[in-house]
């Protein structure tokens, strides 16, 4: 851990950026997301002393070399249903600014820009431009966890949409607005 901090307790962005470029991954590649969630990381730019060896621990690894041998199968997990959502959920604790209970909207379609990247969910565009045009404020947990089991349910899809179901109110806003747009389209 010595090389990658100055603090002895705690490894910032810079030590961040060293260990990606010793593993060979970009610090904006989706893997650093199962690596910090490896590590339990409390908020993203910075690992715990705790943390850290935490995720080491986890992954079985005694070196950064061992940890490189294993980016493919934690890559992996990107591709996994299950653990893709457990990556998911995960992202919104770690991308909140500390002592924020909600994320803010910036960074919110930032992290679905990359997450829904790597899930392809067709409507996540326009899902962006709707909160950047309407909704302007921060992202509550429950509007994160419960978007992407909108996704994973509609896909593309909206004409199965009850606007009587149990989603949050956000989503109901969207629907309408998406199917607004389509109509003028």
């Amino acid at each position: 851990m010595g090389e990658y901090t100055k603090d002895e307790d705690l490894v910032m962005a810079a030590g961040i950026a060293k260990l990606c470029e010793d593993l060979g991954v970009d610090p904006t590649d989706p893997i650093t997301l199962v690596i910090s969630r490896y590590m339990g990381a409390a908020v993203m730019g910075e690992y715990t002393k705790e943390e850290f060896f935490r995720g080491f621990q986890r992954l079985n690894c005694d070196s950064v070399k061992a940890l490189k041998k294993k980016l493919p199968a934690l890559r992996n997990e990107l591709d996994d249903a299950t653990k893709f959502k457990d990556i998911y959920e995960f992202s919104f604790g770690f991308s909140r600014e500390k002592g924020q209970k909600s994320l803010l909207l910036d960074t919110a379609i930032g992290m679905w820009q990359l997450l829904f990247g790597i899930y392809k969910w067709p409507l996540c565009d326009q899902w962006c431009d709707f909160v950047a045009e309407c909704h302007k404020k921060a992202i509550t947990k429950d509007t994160w966890v419960q978007l992407f089991e909108f996704a994973k349910q509609f896909g593309s899809d909206l004409s199965a949409y009850d606007e009587n179901g149990a989603w949050p109110y956000l989503i109901d806003e969207f629907v309408e607005w998406h199917n607004e747009k389509k109509a003028n389209a």
